[in-house]
């Protein structure tokens, strides 16, 4: 099964199709993208500005507490400001010293995963080595993602005197809504354009193929036996424009090869026709001169034969002049084309006249109606009746128990004439050439005969074809329209 191919202008619409959707999936993708990350900054620095902002009231508070530098000490920060300044930020609070261990918080049940007594020496060392002196921590708590920092607390000179945690929850709550809200207003919009640039991508498929289209409606259209028209286009691109002078440059060349071929064509044509005129007139031409000779050698007029001898030499002059006569005839009578003289008759009749004209007895006519009207030519289609059944008739030499059955059959549109025999039949290598004039497959005759009757049958819009086995018989149809 071949395989069908899409059509450029199919191609075209789904190519804008398939890049507006894939352009709304990239633009999705980077825009669920930009909000997490978004969403993941927003929480980074807000959990490093609340820490800042502990740090500076834990410090204000040490100042308060510790007149000497020496002396202050996140332990000194009495509870109730830890829970004050825990109130202040909402924020769980915890102090731990530099060895790790637990000094404030504002924890009131200490078993909870936020919050421990002594700190993972892991995490001491990791506070220490980094740059920043600070680390985050993901922990997970009943379900919720929390950051824990842990960061120095630093004195008036930088030096550290503890170590801050605090936990954060990260709420994307916000974030998630306005990313919902977001993707419903783009999806409005996508499938708004995803809408226009389907009438968009169909129209312009349209045009951008219509000029293609048009050029190949022209080609399909092209034939060498008639004027073919050239293109006349407006608007469209360049590369149309091209391919347009070039079918027309095309049309141009075909015109003028139609031209020298006809020419060539009836040149050859007429060649070939004086060439078998010329045959066919030698042919009586060479026993009439042989009689004439021996008629001037044999005459004596003193001869008591005399009258006879120039009875029979009339004779033969007067046959060979009859051959001359017919053989013009013939060529005259195919050289003439049938003008179509049309007259209402019945095709039944006539063909049933024209098969009647034969005496042969082994000749049968069949008919499934009494009458088929049509517009016909009588003596045009009587001639092709006889021609076709004289052919048969020459068909049927030497065959035991002959037999020609001509039969009409009365179709929708058009009669159907047959004309079968079972004669030696037609050789398969010469079936193409059967309605070629000059050709026949006869020890005498010119070939004219079966080209004459397709000439007329064709003239009056009808058609004929035959069927052939060897030694078994021939079947011609004719299609006559009613």
């Amino acid at each position: 099964m071949k395989k069908r191919r899409l059509s450029l202008q199919i191609r075209f619409f789904l190519s804008m199709l398939f890049i507006v959707i894939i352009a709304s999936v990239l633009i999705i993708g980077v825009a669920v993208f930009q909000y997490h990350e978004q969403a993941k900054d927003y929480h980074k620095n807000r959990l490093e500005r609340k820490e800042n902002a502990v740090k500076r009231d834990i410090t204000y508070q040490l100042e308060s507490t510790a007149f000497f530098l020496e002396s202050r000490n996140p332990s000194h920060i009495t509870q109730k400001k830890i829970n004050e300044i825990s109130k202040v930020h909402k924020l769980k609070i915890s102090l731990y010293g530099l060895d790790g261990k637990l000094l404030k918080t504002s924890y009131t049940d200490l078993s909870k995963e936020t919050d421990k007594e002594i700190l993972d020496k892991a995490i001491i060392k990791a506070i220490k080595a980094n740059e920043k002196h600070r680390i985050v921590k993901d922990k997970k708590f009943k379900g919720d993602i929390y950051k824990s920092s842990y960061s120095y607390i630093y004195n008036e000179k930088l030096e550290p005197i503890g170590i801050l945690n605090i936990p954060y929850l990260e709420k994307s709550n916000f974030y998630q809504k306005e990313l919902y809200e977001f993707l419903k207003r783009i999806s409005v919009v996508f499938l708004f354009v995803f809408f226009i640039a389907i009438i968009l991508a169909y129209f312009l498929s349209r045009y951008i193929t219509r000029s293609i289209k048009t050029v190949i409606d022209k080609m399909e259209q092209t034939q060498l036996n008639k004027r073919n028209e050239k293109i006349e286009l407006k608007g469209g691109s360049e590369e149309i424009h091209n391919l347009v002078k070039a079918y027309n440059s095309m049309i141009d060349q075909l015109e003028e090869s139609a031209v020298k071929l006809a020419q060539s064509e009836r040149e050859q044509a007429w060649r070939e026709m004086a060439k078998q005129v010329a045959h066919e007139i030698k042919n009586p031409l060479t026993p009439m001169r042989l009689s004439v000779q021996s008629f001037q050698r044999r005459f004596n007029p003193t001869d008591k034969d005399a009258k006879e001898q120039i009875a029979t030499f009339s004779k033969t002059i007067i046959q060979q002049i009859d051959t001359m006569s017919s053989i013009a005839s013939a060529f005259s009578d195919f050289a003439k084309m049938p003008t179509p003289k049309k007259e209402t008759l019945n095709i039944v009749e006539v063909v049933k006249h024209a098969v009647e004209i034969f005496s042969e007895p082994y000749i049968s006519f069949f008919s499934d109606e009494n009458s088929i009207i049509a517009h016909l030519d009588k003596t045009q289609l009587i001639r092709v009746i006889t021609n076709l059944v004289t052919n048969a008739n020459q068909a049927l030499t030497a065959v035991e128990n002959p037999k020609i059955e001509v039969r009409i059959r009365n179709n929708k549109n058009h009669a159907e004439i047959s004309i079968a025999d079972n004669g030696k039949g037609i050789n398969y290598e010469v079936k193409d050439k059967v309605f070629e004039p000059k050709f026949t497959t006869k020890t005498s005759g010119m070939g004219l005969g079966l080209p004459m009757v397709k000439n007329i049958i064709e003239a009056y819009g009808g058609s004929i074809n035959f069927i052939s086995e060897k030694d078994k018989g021939t079947v011609f149809t004719i299609k006559l329209p009613k």
